[in-house]
């Protein structure tokens, strides 16, 4: 039984356009499946998380990304009581916007876009959820509830300044609260996206060999995790070491983001889903001391990882790709697809032109980027 706080799919604000409720799914369930069916959704699956997708077979992408936030999420939903199918659906679809290359592919696309408004990948899902995906013959996008739109734009929290366009536009014709916090399960989502993020970078990390064990033995916590395991285990072998202390990572985080928000439930005396929106704080959270551990484990990321030569290396020609194939379409747009000519060819302007062109780059994936690129620019990238 959901919580009195919880989003309730039978109380949904609903739809931009009115569709027949269906007897067998809520309308959060529904969501969910839309997204998955989409193809931004599938495109995921050769979409950087940290790795780029010929490096290795085991590395995370955005798509295995996608659907580890969405088991957490759902766990920690199930456990507050809150509506799980929400929660899901918000993790699922958080990252259909990002770029080809992850956060890399989104800079290099941002500074092309710099005299016309910039890149959000957090817009561009927005973007792709309601206008892009063309599969059914009543609407374009996908048409999903407000609580899933709303999750989505705001899941990092309210939008007060700097609003991309795009979002300001769609807020016009369909009001989703920007200066409010959203439900709990977007929340929640969000932060899931944090303990999966952290945990499963630690463990890419060291499958890519850049990084090792004295680097997590910075943190007291992990020092401690594998001193305990090494004890119990003293024949472990790293991977399995490895693997072991993230397990025991991930458990300490959610056990402290139920009990932190339990304790903001009972204090804020929250009693509706109204009550979370208006407050002036998230209700989901983590203690502050694991918030600030959270805050050192993701420097040493940042440090080793993200940061390490090899990664920046490779980060660097891919923000090649983008700026270059950004440069080649806005030179001569008879390269892009016929339907995408077509659509520049009703732009009025080199404005409206620039964010087609964004569009179709951010919706490539790695090995699609890398593809055009080789036949333009005639690289061979398996050199990287």
């Amino acid at each position: 039984m959901l919580a009195s706080y919880a989003t309730d799919p039978q109380h949904s604000k609903g739809r931009l356009y009115s569709e027949t409720l269906t007897p067998y799914r809520n309308e959060f369930e529904r969501d969910r499946d839309r997204i998955i069916h989409s193809n931004a959704f599938k495109r995921l699956q050769y979409k950087t998380q940290v790795f780029i997708n010929h490096e290795g077979d085991h590395y995370r992408n955005r798509l295995t990304h996608s659907l580890e936030v969405s088991t957490v999420a759902r766990s920690i939903a199930r456990t507050l009581r809150l509506s799980e199918h929400l929660a899901e659906s918000v993790a699922l679809a958080h990252d259909l916007g990002h770029t080809p290359f992850g956060h890399a592919g989104e800079e290099a696309l941002n500074e092309c876009m710099e005299n016309f408004g910039g890149f959000s990948h957090n817009a561009h899902s927005l973007k792709i959820l309601t206008k892009i995906e063309h599969k059914y013959a009543s609407y374009e996008g996908l048409n999903l509830t407000w609580e899933v739109l709303e999750g989505i734009v705001k899941h990092n929290g309210p939008i007060k300044t700097n609003t991309p366009k795009f979002i300001t536009d769609f807020n016009a014709e369909y009001d989703l609260d920007l200066l409010k916090y959203s439900s709990a399960e977007a929340q929640l989502a969000s932060l899931s996206d944090d303990i999966t993020y952290i945990c499963h970078d630690i463990e890419d990390g060291f499958g890519a060999d850049i990084l090792h064990i004295h680097d997590l033995e910075e943190r007291e916590i992990l020092k401690n995790y594998i001193a305990e395991i090494r004890a119990k285990f003293p024949n472990i072998e790293q991977s399995s070491l490895i693997y072991e202390t993230v397990r025991k990572l991930i458990h300490y985080l959610i056990k402290d983001l139920l009990d932190q928000t339990n304790q903001n439930l009972e204090n804020y005396k929250i009693k509706t889903p109204g009550d979370i929106r208006n407050l002036s704080t998230q209700v989901v959270s983590f203690s502050a001391s694991v918030d600030q551990e959270i805050i050192e484990i993701k420097r040493i990321l940042h440090k080793k990882v993200y940061k390490h030569p090899h990664v920046e290396e490779v980060t660097d020609k891919c923000q090649i790709i983008v700026k270059r194939l950004f440069e080649l379409y806005i030179t001569d747009e008879a390269l892009l697809p016929a339907e995408w000519i077509e659509s520049i060819a009703n732009a009025y302007d080199q404005k409206s032109r620039a964010i087609l062109i964004a569009d179709y780059i951010a919706g490539m994936t790695d090995r699609f980027a890398i593809q055009e690129y080789q036949t333009h620019y005639n690289l061979h990238f398996n050199k990287i």
